[in-house]
C-alpha cells in the first residue's frame, strides 16, 4: 500500500528527478531551476511507499475562461509514477484523491494536457479544446483577401513586453474559453524565458505589437526565429515560431501575419496551437502556401462538480433536458439531472427517478461538450452518447454553442 500525502518543499527535488525519470528527460541547470521554482508554487501531491516517492503530480492555481465566466480550476502538471510501480493504483490514488481535494477546494472543474491520450479519460477528463499546427511558406510574399490593418507596427522589448500585452491577453481570455489565467512568474519563466526550453536553437522571444502611439494596443504576435540546416555546409532561410498572435480584428491578424512572413532571412513560419477556427485559414489567398499540417486534442478538461459546472456557465439559446451523466470516480456526479438553462441563467437539479432522460453520457463527454468545441451530435453520432428523445443532442448543441471555439495555447 502506497501513502497519499501532500509532498513538501523539501522533496521537490526527488519529485523532479521522479518526472525527469518517468518522461526520459535531463534539463539543464537552468530548466530544472524552472521546474523547481514552478513546483514550489503549485500544490503538490505524492504517493510514498515507504520512504521513497514514487507516484507525484503538481496542481496550478489556475482560473480557467469557460463562457460567460471565469472558474477556479486546478491545472495538473508532472503527472508520474516510478516503473517499478506502474499497474498497482498508484495513479487512481493519486487522481482520486486530487479530485477529492478538488472538490473540497469548490472547483468545479479541472484541467490538463495529456502526455498520453489513453490515460486520462477514464479518470472523466474529456478533450476540450482542439489546435491545430499552421505552417507558412514565406520564401515568397504572403497572399491574403484581405487588407492588412495600416496602423504601424514596433517592436516591444522582453522587458517591457509584460506590461504591454499582459492586460491585453487578460482582456482576450474573456473572449474566447479555455484559457487559463497568466501571472507574471508564468509569463516570465514560459513565454517571456531568454531560452527556450524545448529548443535551445531559437533566439530569444521578440514581442511586435499594432497600434497608433499613445494609444491602447490592436494586437501582438510573440514569436522566436532559428536557422535551419539544409543538410549541406549552407543553411537554408530560417524558421519563424508563433508562439502566440492576437488581434482585434481579421485585419490586424493580417498586418501581424504578414509581418512575420516578410521576415529578411526566414523562409517558413510554423505555428503551433493555433485555434481552428483561425481567420487565417480563411483570408489566405492560396491555402497551399498556408497549411494546417497537424490537429490534436490540447486542454482536458473534468467536470468535478456537473451541477455547479452547468449553472456557472453561461448559455447561447434555451433549454430544458434530463441527463443522465455516468461517472465512476464521483458518485456524487453520477445520476439524472434537470437541467434548465438559456440567456437569463441556468438551474440544474436532481431529477426524480421516474423521469425518462433524453440524454445519457459519461462525465468525460460531458466535460468535452462544456466548453462548446465538442458538438453533442457528433459524439452520439459516433455512438458515445445516447440520445433518447430525438433533437436532445441539437438542442444542447445550440444551447452550448460559442462565438469561438474554445481554444489555448497554454501547456503546463
Amino acid at each position: 500500500m502506497v501513502d497519499i500525502r501532500e509532498v513538501p518543499e523539501a522533496d521537490i527535488d526527488r519529485a523532479l528527478e521522479l518526472a525527469y525519470l518517468v518522461f526520459h528527460d535531463r534539463p539543464e541547470p537552468e530548466g530544472r531551476e524552472r521546474h523547481h521554482a514552478l513546483l514550489r508554487h503549485c500544490a503538490r501531491l505524492g504517493a510514498y511507499d515507504g520512504d521513497a516517492l514514487v507516484g507525484f503530480m503538481a496542481a496550478h492555481d489556475f482560473r480557467l475562461s469557460v463562457p460567460g465566466a471565469d472558474l477556479p480550476c486546478p491545472g495538473l502538471t508532472f503527472v508520474s509514477v516510478a516503473p517499478t510501480h506502474r499497474r498497482r493504483g498508484v495513479l487512481t490514488a493519486l487522481m482520486d484523491e486530487q479530485l477529492r481535494r478538488t472538490g473540497a477546494a469548490g472547483s468545479p472543474i479541472a484541467a490538463l494536457w495529456a502526455s498520453e491520450s489513453a490515460i486520462y479519460g477514464r479518470f472523466g477528463y474529456g478533450p476540450a479544446t482542439q489546435g491545430a499546427t499552421i505552417e507558412i511558406d514565406s520564401t515568397r510574399p504572403l497572399a491574403l483577401r484581405i487588407a492588412p490593418d495600416p496602423r504601424p507596427l514596433r517592436l516591444v522589448g522582453p522587458k517591457d513586453a509584460l506590461g504591454v500585452i499582459g492586460p491585453y491577453h487578460e482582456a482576450a481570455r474573456a473572449g474566447r474559453a479555455g484559457r487559463p489565467t497568466r501571472d507574471a512568474e508564468r509569463w516570465n519563466e514560459s513565454w517571456l524565458c531568454e531560452q527556450d526550453e524545448e529548443d535551445d536553437e531559437l533566439g530569444p522571444p521578440r514581442i511586435i505589437v499594432l497600434g497608433d502611439p499613445g494609444e491602447p494596443i490592436a494586437g501582438y504576435v510573440l514569436y522566436r526565429t532559428k536557422h535551419e540546416a539544409d543538410g549541406g555546409p549552407a543553411r537554408s532561410p530560417g524558421l519563424v515560431r508563433v508562439d502566440e498572435l492576437e488581434a482585434d480584428t481579421p485585419a490586424v491578424a493580417a498586418a501581424l501575419w504578414d509581418c512575420l512572413a516578410g521576415l529578411d532571412l526566414t523562409g517558413r513560419v510554423s505555428a503551433w496551437g493555433r485555434p481552428l477556427d483561425d481567420p487565417l485559414l480563411r483570408f489566405a489567398a492560396d491555402r497551399d502556401q498556408v497549411r494546417v499540417t497537424a490537429q490534436f486534442p490540447a486542454l482536458w478538461l473534468r467536470l468535478v462538480d456537473v451541477r455547479a459546472a452547468l449553472t456557472r456557465r453561461s448559455w447561447a439559446a434555451p433549454v430544458e433536458l434530463v441527463l443522465e451523466v455516468a461517472d465512476v470516480r464521483l458518485p456524487a456526479n453520477a445520476g439524472r439531472f434537470r437541467l434548465k438553462a438559456g440567456p437569463g441563467g441556468a438551474t440544474c437539479e436532481r431529477a426524480a427517478a421516474a423521469d425518462p432522460a433524453d440524454l445519457e453520457l459519461d462525465v468525460r463527454d460531458l466535460a468535452a461538450c462544456y466548453l462548446g468545441g465538442t458538438r453533442v451530435a457528433e459524439l452520439v453520432a459516433a455512438g458515445l452518447v445516447a440520445e433518447r428523445t430525438p433533437g436532445a443532442a441539437a438542442a444542447l448543441d445550440a444551447a452550448l454553442h460559442t462565438p469561438l471555439l474554445p481554444h489555448t495555447a497554454d501547456e503546463f
